[in-house]
């Protein structure tokens, strides 16, 4: 039987997509699609029909849907390598300015999958924990790059941590901004910015 050449809701729009873009088309739909449901509720049927490919590609460029998973996680916590990012320039006022502009731009993105992410029994999951801790040295690394900081040995370690428990806050204050509508973005912005010239004005003074 010829089909009528509608498409319907449930099926996929197929699209023409070299490799890079098809993998990349389909971690956006995970991304999007583990942000907006549990681990367990999200079906790699409908990851794939979002994604516009078929559902064996799925297999074929992340394997099982943990390995997925996985990739969403680490896509989403983990920080653009160094080189790929255009560091902020200037007094630091201004260098933090840039940074919380940068960061305000990801949680307004992505903010409802960071937040989810790594959230389904992380603490019996060494390799998602792994994952996250990674992702923390490298943000914490990146933030102190940015700020021009260039402490070494226990003067480092101290501002890692410093800019470690920053993160914290950062997810708190995105979960109440994002989630609870408890703050606004713009409350959001305050906050994390004067608590970041506070613990930067610290480690670059050697307090820590």
């Amino acid at each position: 039987m010829r089909s009528s050449g509608v498409v319907t809701a449930s099926e996929p729009r197929w699209r023409r997509l070299d490799p890079d873009d098809r993998r990349q088309a389909i971690l956006e739909s995970a991304i999007a699609a583990f942000g907006k449901q549990s681990y367990a509720a999200v079906q790699m049927a409908e990851v794939a029909r979002d994604a516009g490919v078929a559902r064996g590609l799925l297999n074929h460029y992340f394997g099982t849907k943990r390995d997925l998973y996985l990739a969403v996680v680490r896509e989403m916590m983990i920080v653009p390598e160094l080189e790929n990012v255009r560091l902020p320039t200037g007094d630091l006022d201004a260098r933090i300015a840039a940074s919380v502009d940068w960061l305000m731009l990801v949680l307004g993105r992505h903010g409802a999958t960071w937040l989810a992410v790594g959230a389904d029994g992380v603490g019996d999951d060494e390799e998602i924990r792994a994952i996250l801790d990674e992702a923390d040295d490298r943000a914490a690394q990146r933030a102190l790059d940015a700020i021009g900081f260039e402490g070494k040995g226990a003067r480092h370690e101290a501002a890692m941590a410093a800019i470690r428990a920053f993160g914290g806050l950062v997810r708190a204050a995105a979960r109440e901004w994002l989630y609870r509508e408890a703050l606004s973005d713009k409350q959001v912005r305050v906050l994390l910015t004067e608590t970041l010239v506070r613990i930067a004005e610290m480690v670059m003074a050697d307090e820590m």
